[in-house]
């Protein structure tokens, strides 16, 4: 365990970047990992990586005009899924989020929509507005080109009686993977899965010399505990349930690779997922201690800690709930499926100074806490993969 940790986050990947050519050496290291262990690949694929194609739009030249004014660029976007949109009054439905509505709810509505919208936002909605501008000018990202819908998005309270949009954008695509290994139980439509994503954010701020953000805790910490929870199944009889051990791409970059994964999956076989991120440090509650997002959103924590065979390690709900984290991982993926998937963390992120800096090194990293967690893990599960107890779902409506 501690040797693919240590080997993750070594210079030699340069931080494991989701586009960058180090991120398919990381995906051989987790493949072969996954080979010595003896796991089989999912169904329909002959190697252990779910390859797709990502395609990223940047806008190149833009024209805004909504009742005969023109808008400066400041105030608009896209979410954009084609390389020209030209668009005139009539040509597509027309949205607005106001003042009294929840601005992300709406929003994610709106853009999982099929048809295209011009949409309106509320100047009451400033900060989300730019927030999220802000995160589109860079990274529109579609895995389907010219095959959906785009969005427009005007930071405006006037009504739109006559508009014109124009957007030439420039597209360039890139390739990338998750990496998912099998362990097939007697119930091939009962899955459990055990996932972390395997990327990481690259080349950060520089210290000193050093400018490769390791990311050690996150989450090679998490991809070592996949690995050393299908040694450790592997090596039982076999199962009720099928299990599928997945290190997911692109989670840096908007939860990608879980996403995808989503969109081909059929979310009523998914029994449950646990999701590994950042469980390198000691929590808050002491060391025999874990973290579970969404902890109130299904009974798989309740689960988890009821099926717990050493009294002295906790589940317990996550104390960070502003931080929103429960939608900041590749959990939320699934759950917006009705999945009970959840990410079960123990670094202490108020005081940890690490996270997404140069500093996230092997070095950090309590190597007996970790293995205590993933045995704590490993032997909690065991009811949920032996049948005898299932986690209720998610209620998607619940979830923003």
């Amino acid at each position: 365990m501690a040797r693919v940790i240590k080997t993750l986050s070594s210079d030699s990947l340069k931080g494991r970047h989701a586009f960058s050519p180090e991120i398919k050496e990381a995906a051989k290291i987790i493949s072969s990992e996954f080979e010595k262990i003896g796991l089989s690949y999912l169904p329909g694929e002959d190697d252990f990586l779910q390859e797709f194609t990502i395609h990223t739009i940047l806008p190149e030249s833009t024209a805004v005009m909504l009742n005969g004014e023109i808008i400066e660029p400041k105030h608009y976007f896209g979410v954009l899924n084609g390389e020209t949109i030209h668009w005139k009054t009539g040509d597509v439905q027309v949205e607005a989020i106001s003042q009294d509505e929840d601005f992300r709810k709406e929003f994610r509505k709106l853009t999982d929509d099929e048809q295209s919208a011009l949409v309106l936002i509320s100047k009451n909605h400033k900060n989300w507005f730019h927030r999220y501008r802000n995160w589109f000018a860079s990274r529109n990202r579609t895995f389907k080109l010219n095959q959906g819908p785009s969005d427009i998005f005007i930071f405006s309270n006037a009504t739109a009686n006559r508009f014109e949009i124009y957007f030439q954008n420039e597209v360039s695509a890139t390739e990338l993977a998750n990496v998912i290994g099998v362990l097939e139980g007697k119930r091939k439509d009962e899955v459990v899965i055990f996932s972390g994503h395997y990327d990481h954010i690259g080349i950060a701020a520089p210290t000193g010399r050093d400018s490769i953000a390791n990311g050690a805790n996150d989450n090679a910490s998490g991809v070592a505990a996949i690995i050393e929870l299908a040694r450790y199944y592997s090596q039982l009889p076999k199962q009720e349930r099928s299990l599928y051990f997945t290190a997911f791409t692109a989670e840096e970059n908007g939860g990608l690779g879980s996403k995808y994964f989503s969109e081909r999956i059929n979310p009523e076989e998914i029994i449950a997922m646990i999701n590994m991120e950042m469980i390198g440090k000691p929590s808050s509650e002491g060391p025999n201690s874990a973290w579970i997002t969404g902890f109130e959103l299904s009974d798989l924590g309740s689960i988890l800690q009821s099926s717990q065979t050493d009294s002295s390690f906790t589940f317990y709900p996550d104390p960070y709930p502003a931080q929103n984290l429960f939608y900041r991982s590749d959990n939320a993926s699934l759950a917006r499926l009705g999945v009970p998937a959840h990410t079960i963390s123990t670094t202490p992120i108020d005081l940890d100074r690490d996270y997404h800096t140069v500093s996230d090194e092997f070095h950090t990293i309590n190597i007996e806490h970790v293995s205590k967690t993933i045995d704590a893990i490993a032997k909690s599960c065991k009811p949920i993969i032996r049948g005898t107890k299932t986690p209720s779902r998610i209620n998607p409506d619940s979830l923003r």
